[in-house]
Parts: C-alpha cells; structure tokens; sequence
C-alpha cells in the first residue's frame, strides 16, 4: 500500500513540478530560489500525502504553500540583512542647486533687454513649449511675424549671454 502512495505521489511531482517551478520564479525572480521553494512545498506535501483528499486540487495547495513560503522567508531576518561588498556604494554627489538659480536668474535679467513683443514670443515659444501657430494666435499676430520676432529675440540673448 505504501509502495503504490509513492508511486502516486511520484506520478505528481513529475506532473506538476514544472508548472510549480514557473509559479514559483514568478514569486522569487529567481530560478534557484524558485527550485528551493518548489523542493520545500513538495516536501510538505510528502508528509501529508496520505491525509490529502482531494487529489485534482493539489497543485493549488501547493502554490498556497508556495506563496505562504515566500512570504514567511521574505518577513524573515535573513532578508532584512545587508549584503556586504568588497567597496561601500556611495551615492552621487547632489549637483549645487544655486547653479540652477544662477542660471535661472541670468536668463530672467536677460530676457529684461528684449522688447515686449519679442520677449513673449520667446516665453511662449520655448518656455511654455507651444506651437508657432498657438504662439500667433496668442499673440494675435502671424506666424511669419512669430518666427521673425523669436529670431531677432534669441540674436539679442546670445549677444547679452555672451557679455557683448
């Protein structure tokens, strides 16, 4: 008798072990990991073998088992320890955030020196990123005056930026 539950329960793993190990690195993100967690639900499934009734719903009594593995290995120490490496990562230096405002309040000074209209054709151009033909019907004017506007602002900031 003991012979043929072995047998049955050897016709399973062979069965459902590959699904089981899919399931499984679905879990972990590891194949290793994942053949140890099928291993140890397969071994808890041995040991009630015999006292499982429903055999066509064993599978996902094993993933349950699978699932309350991970999730009681994952709330375990041994997940919560660092891992030491042969040189400590340092993070990267944070950039000087006075550069951005430097930089930020050169350009407002420089936009100062164009006149109103060329001045809004830029801000609206490539500050608020819009169209030649949203900038015209904002401004009220063509496109061809858009362009032309925006080309003479941006000739007076490169010379302004420059310190000419």
């Amino acid at each position: 008798m003991a012979g043929v539950r072995e047998e049955e329960f050897s016709r399973y793993v062979k069965e459902a072990r590959p699904g089981l190990r899919r399931t499984a690195f679905l879990l972990s993100s590891d194949w290793f990991e994942a053949d140890d967690l099928v291993q140890r639900a397969l071994i808890a499934i041995h040991g009630r073998w015999e006292s499982l009734e429903h055999r066509d719903r064993i599978t996902g009594y094993a993933r349950t088992i699978m699932i309350r593995m991970i999730i009681s290995d994952r709330r375990s120490h041994r997940w919560s320890r660092e891992a030491l490496a042969g040189v400590l990562p340092e993070p990267e230096p944070a950039g000087d955030p006075y550069v951005l405002l430097g930089d930020r309040l050169v350009l407002m000074r420089a936009l100062t020196v164009l006149g109103p209209r060329q001045r809004a054709a830029v801000v609206l151009r490539y500050w608020e990123d819009r169209s030649v033909e949203e900038t015209a019907l904002v401004m009220g004017s063509g496109g061809s005056t858009v362009r032309s506007q925006t080309a003479r602002a941006l000739s007076t900031l490169r010379s302004v930026l420059r310190g000419e």
